[in-house]
């Protein structure tokens, strides 16, 4: 396998070729295209993120390049066990033997082989202590079956692997007692010796009863072998036992006498004397991206990755029954064992100027976390997401925050509230501030039963953001088919809705391998935002959100929604899936990421804004446009600034009082500033163009953000009035005079700008004709006290005043 090109830190990489799809294989029995098989890797390859042992490399990352083209990105720690300058005896060479099988054992019980088991993968440090290289390539590409040459290396293949059983871990164990032997006896075995050769000798020892013995006398290492303690040369002889049964399994020769003191033979790490190797290698190798780092510019550089003219790779002919006549192979398709090492030379420089200090927050302080550069929040998003330093802050406060989860919750949403999400970490994020908490409950929901929603369920998946190569791999939908079918279970009183996909493929994408934390966080999500949204019957839940909708537009966007009111452009024309997939069906994964990162730190209300902030976007065309014109703009929605209605809507939210955005099909409310508004009914939003406002919230915003415009008669308004509000008496309203200067009231423009209009009357229909009528001459946020004047005199009667 591998050999090392040049040695400089603690990450490398490597390249191989998947097998490429033939001529015949362009639809499945499903009519579906055939996937290719480097995204089946992939999916695949995501498990090995989760693997941790000292005694095993860490697996960081799968790359796809063109062309099927298969990046690997892992650790390296050490030198291969055949290039050590130093010669290995005794115990060094039991030390070695313990840790490879403490690793194997630990892949055993996650039903892993390693499969390509030989020196060249087997690290050490100048400590003896040993890490495994490259041990998922066997399962990542499917037992080989996705790659177009062998894994492996002949040499320390077990014989009944070559004859065809290759999914055994005692396949492993001949392997390290191969590599063990040749350490032992001091020679490698048939070194000069072509593949056909090694492979004809292996398949020759089925003939003996002592593999160890006859390998022995052929490289004329008999009185090494002879002088072998015997409880060694016993455990080399069941290791390579041609009966398989007979073979030991990892814990057993971990139980073996030999190794009585493990102690002894136990892996002993030294703490790296850098600061930055310290923490986490994902993070580490996050930063090295941030900093410059390309993998695939380095393979390149390395001479791994070689540009051809693709007229060289067209075939001579094509035969009339499809099958072409093609130039020799390009060598380049071959598989390249070279590794390359990632420089972090470049990391290292950028971060050489952080305080040690920094690199140990301290969060129970009064002032806990890190001070930034006012100008620098300023900065766009996309730019904060890609300065080195400042996510080497984010990263190194969240991470130390997460490990103090739920206790840091309160702290989470702050650091959320106040900054961003580092993109490493939002998925372990947003599940804290949806207040996630593992039970083990997701393991015990049926998930493989048949029931009414397969089919449908069958039918979303292969649609359900596709251009991702995470979820559109084979382990990516059966994971999506899992989870969808968790959720149906456990929620009988529910439907599954066309939809749902889009919504719970988001939180797959972010915690592919963690299904439990996936399925959590869409659980706690529905119920905060979509609560009751998949009823079998949600037409009365669809309908008041539009309705909503339609209000909040009119408070925000009066002119805007006067326009699509005239056209009858409604809500239920573009906005249904909006709001029934949070927007994660309308806008490709990157955008959802940055647009939910807002809105689970607010409540039920803050879709709605998000909604006005993309009309907002739109505005400009939605005004010259007609009733056809618009059906055709959403139909294929443009392009959308996620940064510019990140910050629309958050302002949005902030500005609109919480009562306007009262819904009665939505989880209870804790807020006091709406409960004397919780009365209100569907077919009430729905026929008021302006939305209601408790007195609650209006003696809140009295008197800098509030103006009160009261539309009883004269007499009412000087026997009892509010201090400051402007009488217009609603009898004298010309509404056919599309004017404000006709309502005859000095200053009125000046006087309601920036604020919010609320209208108090007496008589409500009059309130809602008055309010319309401001709605329709431009005046933003308006609104209808509830209950009218009469409310006062129940909330605050002090604050009324007479003339």
């Amino acid at each position: 396998m591998p050999s090392v090109m040049k040695s400089e830190s603690n990450l490398a990489a490597f390249t191989f070729f998947a097998k490429s799809l033939g001529t015949g294989d362009i639809c499945g029995s499903n009519g579906l295209p055939v996937l290719p098989n480097s995204i089946s890797i992939m999916g695949r390859s995501q498990y090995l993120k989760t693997l941790r042992h000292p005694n095993l490399c860490e697996f960081l990352e799968t790359l796809r390049g063109k062309h099927e083209r298969t990046v690997v990105v892992s650790e390296y720690h050490g030198q291969p066990l055949n290039e050590l300058n130093r010669t290995l005896v005794g115990d060094d060479v039991m030390r070695v033997m313990y840790q490879v099988v403490n690793a194997l054992n630990y892949m055993q019980e996650r039903e892993l082989t390693h499969n390509s088991l030989e020196p060249n993968n087997i690290l050490i440090d100048s400590q003896n202590n040993v890490k495994l290289f490259n041990f998922g390539l066997f399962y990542m590409t499917n037992s080989g079956k996705y790659v177009s040459f062998p894994v492996g290396n002949v040499k320390y293949t077990a014989p009944e692997r070559l004859l065809g059983d290759r999914n055994n871990i005692k396949g492993d164990i001949w392997s390290i007692g191969m590599i063990i032997a040749e350490l032992m006896l001091g020679v490698t075995f048939w070194n000069n010796l072509k593949i056909c050769q090694i492979t004809r000798k292996i398949l020759s020892l089925l003939s003996t009863n002592n593999v160890l013995e006859k390998i022995a006398r052929e490289h004329e290492r008999y009185d090494e072998y002879l002088n072998l303690e015997p409880s060694v040369k016993a455990l080399l002889e069941s290791c390579l036992n041609l009966m398989v049964d007979k073979r030991p399994l990892p814990r057993q020769i971990l139980e073996n006498e030999i190794f009585a003191e493990k102690e002894k033979f136990e892996a002993k790490f030294e703490t790296p004397k850098s600061l930055l190797m310290r923490c986490p290698l994902t993070l580490v190798y996050y930063l090295w991206q941030l900093a410059g780092g390309d993998v695939l510019s380095d393979l390149k550089k390395a001479g791994l990755i070689k540009n051809e003219a693709p007229i060289l790779l067209m075939p001579n002919a094509v035969l009339l029954d499809g099958k072409e006549v093609a130039l020799p192979k390009s060598q380049n398709h071959l598989f390249d064992p070279k590794i390359i090492f990632l420089s972090l030379n470049n990391l290292m420089e950028k971060i050489s100027k952080i305080p040690k200090r920094d690199f140990f927050p301290l969060i129970h302080t009064p002032k806990f976390g890190y001070k930034f550069d006012p100008e620098q929040q300023k900065l766009p998003l996309v730019i904060r997401e890609r300065d080195t330093i400042y996510q080497f802050y984010r990263m190194m406060l969240m991470q130390r925050l997460i490990q103090g989860y739920p206790y840091t919750r309160d702290m989470i949403l702050e650091q959320a509230r106040q900054f961003d999400i580092p993109p490493p970490l939002r998925g372990k994020i947003w599940s804290c501030i949806l207040g996630v908490i593992k039970t083990g409950k997701y393991d015990w929901l049926d998930k493989e039963t048949a029931t009414s929603t397969d089919r449908q369920i069958e039918v979303d998946i292969p649609r359900c953001h596709q251009y991702d190569e995470l979820l559109s791999s084979p382990h990516g939908h059966l994971k999506l088919k899992r989870l969808l079918k968790a959720w149906v279970v456990s929620h009988p009183q529910y439907v599954y809705w066309q939809g749902l996909d889009s919504l719970t493929a988001v939180f797959l994408h972010l915690n592919f391998n963690d299904e439990e934390v996936a399925y959590e966080s869409l659980c706690k999500f529905i119920a905060k935002y979509l609560h009751w949204f998949f009823l079998k019957d949600n037409s009365a839940i669809i309908k008041e959100c539009l309705a909503k909708f339609s209000q909040l537009t009119a408070f925000h966007e009066p002119a805007l929604a006067k326009h699509l009111s005239s056209i009858n452009f409604i809500p239920e024309l573009f906005a249904i899936p909006w709001f029934l997939t949070m927007f994660s069906h309308v806008f490709p994964l990157h955008k959802v990421m940055h647009l939910w990162d807002k809105l689970l730190l607010g409540d039920h209300s803050y879709p709605l804004f998000i909604g006005i902030a993309i009309l907002r976007q739109l505005k400009s065309t939605l005004l010259q446009s007609g009733f056809n014109e618009c059906i055709l703009l959403f139909s294929d929605l443009p392009d959308i600034v996620i940064e510019n209605c990140v910050t629309e809507s958050q302002k949005m939210y902030e500005s609109t009082p919480k009562s306007i955005c009262y819904r009665k099909y939505v989880e209870k409310f804790g807020d006091p500033h709406i409960l004397d508004i919780a009365n209100l009914e569907l077919s009430d939003i729905q026929k008021e163009v302006a939305p209601r406002i408790s007195a609650n919230d209006l003696l809140a915003l009295m008197p800098d953000k509030a103006v009160i415009l009261d539309i009883r008669s004269n007499p009412e308004y000087n026997r009892q009035h509010v201090p400051d509000s402007v009488n217009i008496p609603f009898s004298q309203v010309k509404l056919g005079e599309m004017d404000l200067a006709s309502l005859d009231v000095p200053d009125l423009a000046k006087t309601i700008a920036g604020k919010v209009v609320v209208v108090v009357s007496a008589v409500h229909e009059n309130a809602i004709l008055f309010s319309k009528y401001l709605v329709d001459l431009g005046v933003s946020q308006v609104c209808i006290l509830h209950r009218g004047f009469q409310i006062l005199h129940n909330i605050s009667p002090s604050i009324l005043v007479s003339c």
